[in-house]
């Protein structure tokens, strides 16, 4: 999990995690283009590790997260890649929350820097999670959004339980899940779940400007605003929250109607659910 620290724009490299910095600013970003920045388990853990690593950093003062390619992430990698964690045999097998739940609490509870999302394409399930974990978000004009779990027979995790009624309002944010909609960067900042919306080729750019912005205030300052933000709006124990998220979707996911919606959802047909 470990990344090189790097200064003035010189890039730490994994297979599928970039590092870099440039002054105070930190850019992680998901460097997996060939499936859409999926996430598997070690793109997911690695994402974590370096904002853990990042919000360690003293020289750090702002953190952006983007992807590369077309997408932020198409959500999770179902092409059964092999399991990773960084964590010890035993401390994984008593993590009930795991890296779906680590996403925002790294990015909230554990880092107490700003980080921002540049969304420079789809965020879709978990990928949306992660989008929505970040405190401010930039969005691509044509970037598309969509929690997607309805489909497949799911339930929300990743923190979106959380964070999409506090972007978007209780109702609304009922609407987008139910509803199985999908939003693009416009739409995206009238309904509050991003902040501004950029022409697609001016994302990575604007990203770096912002984050460069914010960078003009005390690091203090910004910490201590973030702090006060995220207290403010924690109205539940956000630890007990993202335990019920995923055992919700444990209970989902073992249905009978959740079986027939993936089932549905690869045969490109229109699922009939029973109720069980």
């Amino acid at each position: 999990m470990a990344q090189s620290q790097e200064r003035e724009g010189d890039q730490a490299m994994s297979d599928i995690v970039t590092v870099a910095d440039a002054g105070h600013v930190r850019t992680i970003t998901l460097n997996s283009a060939r499936n859409k920045n999926a996430l598997s388990t070690e793109l997911a853990w690695r994402v974590i590790g370096a904002v853990d690593a990042a919000a360690a950093d003293d020289n750090v003062w702002v953190v952006a997260i983007t992807g590369t390619g077309d997408a932020f992430s198409a959500g999770l990698d179902l092409s059964n890649p092999p399991r990773y964690s960084p964590k010890s045999a035993m401390d994984a097998q008593l993590d009930d929350i795991g890296w779906v739940g680590n996403f925002l609490l790294a990015i909230r509870k554990r880092c107490d820097k700003p980080v921002v999302g540049g969304i420079n394409g789809v965020a879709v399930g978990a990928g949306l999670g992660l989008a929505m974990s970040t405190d401010v978000r930039i969005i691509a004009r044509s970037a598309r959004l969509m929690a997607g779990y309805t489909r497949i027979g799911g339930s929300p995790d990743a923190g979106l339980t959380i964070t999409l009624p506090q972007a978007m309002g209780y109702e609304k944010a009922m609407r987008f899940m139910m509803e199985n909609r999908t939003v693009l960067g416009e739409e995206a900042v009238a309904s509050g779940m991003c902040g501004e919306v950029v022409d697609d080729d001016k994302i990575a750019a604007r990203l770096a400007e912002y984050c460069q912005e914010l960078c003009a205030w005390s690091p203090i300052t910004l910490r201590l605003l973030k702090r006060g933000m995220v207290s403010a709006v924690a109205g539940t124990d956000m630890e007990q929250q993202l335990r019920m998220e995923v055992g919700n979707i444990r209970i989902a996911f073992a249905s009978d109607d959740a079986k027939e919606a993936r089932q549905a959802f690869f045969e490109k047909r229109k699922p009939v659910f029973v109720g069980k």
